[in-house]
């Protein structure tokens, strides 16, 4: 009978794994499809691509702030590295490969100063590891325009950077990032730093190094931050110092909040939402940080927690919250 319990339990994780991918796979074909037709004009492959880079931004620094309870002020600066390695490999060697090459050499570069600077900040906590990871994204910021400017442009900036990233390339980057998220997250690794966020000082006596867990998460998240920069140059031409400033990261935070500090899908859905209202407030942009600080405001007041909380959207999740919703509805009834 056990034998039978787990035959079944086993069928069900494959029905649900195929069913995910059968799912990707056709939003995959009819998001290229409507691209190919022109349905999806280059205006609005702009905005799937913004969202793209705002959910791969939202979900690696979920990863530090919101799983591993480390409060970072500084992701624009990994973003930007990757941004300007990917930028200066791309326009000397004009072609997929090198902008190939240059995505990982952006992210390796990215985790790399996400070591040199994780190893000694990520001993501080709160308020104070916030200001030195801000301190360490302006230092960022100085170098690309003062110290490297003879191979950065300086305040000028790059310009005609070939346009690599295609619906194909973002689907998989996007995608993949979640992916790989998710599975370190549910990972006993991703479980330590769970544990490091709940109760630090209990972790350790557990046996569980901290410094250890949360430099792996600030390296990681800088990664993917980097492949996000990375995508950027190789969409939009230009980059310049100032794209990657204080507010940048402010942007990336306000989306974990509304998402929900510990939740991947809510990285996603607060992403696509932020980025819908943007869109829509194209012609007014002096309401967009308006509507954002109203958002937040009233998320705090009315769901502290974010959209989605600390859970995940699945169909259990839209079950259980459809069935809240009908009892409401009887209720009232």
């Amino acid at each position: 009978m056990g034998k039978n319990i787990q035959a079944s339990s086993g069928n069900r994780k494959w029905i649900s794994t195929a069913g995910k991918l059968l799912s990707l796979v056709l939003f995959f074909v009819v998001f290229q499809l409507l691209i190919s037709f022109n349905v999806v004009n280059d205006y609005l492959f702009s905005t799937l691509v913004k969202i793209g880079i705002n959910i791969i931004l939202a979900v690696s620094l979920n990863l530090i702030t919101g799983f591993t309870g480390q409060f970072s002020l500084g992701h624009a600066g990994f973003m930007s590295i990757g941004a300007y390695v990917c930028a200066i490999i791309t326009l000397r060697y004009y072609s997929v490969w090198g902008f190939v090459c240059g995505l990982l050499a952006g992210a390796v570069c990215a985790a790399i100063v996400g070591i040199l600077v994780g190893l000694p900040t990520l001993r501080l906590k709160g308020d104070y590891l916030a200001i030195a990871t801000l301190g360490m994204a302006e230092i960022i910021k100085i170098l690309f325009r003062n110290v490297l400017d003879k191979w950065t442009n300086g305040a000028a900036g790059l310009s005609g950077i070939p346009q690599f990233v295609s619906w194909p390339w973002l689907f998989v980057l996007t995608v993949g990032t979640v992916i790989l998220v998710s599975n370190f997250i549910n990972s006993s690794h991703g479980r330590s730093c769970i544990s490091i966020r709940e109760d630090e000082i209990a972790a350790e006596s557990m046996g569980i190094g901290s410094t250890k867990y949360k430099v792996m998460a600030f390296v990681t998240g800088a990664f993917f931050a980097g492949i996000a920069g990375a995508m950027y140059s190789s969409y939009f031409f230009y980059i310049d110092p100032d794209l990657f400033g204080f507010q940048k990261s402010i942007d990336i935070l306000v989306i974990v909040v509304l998402g929900g500090m510990g939740s991947i899908s809510g990285s996603v859905i607060a992403a696509v939402v932020l980025e819908l209202i943007s869109m829509f407030l194209q012609a007014y942009p002096e309401l967009k940080m308006v509507i954002y600080g109203a958002l937040l405001v009233l998320i705090m007041l009315f769901r502290p927690q974010g959209i989605m909380g600390s859970r995940e959207l699945s169909l259990s999740f839209l079950k259980k919250w459809t069935g809240r919703l009908g009892q409401k509805n009887g209720g009232a009834a």
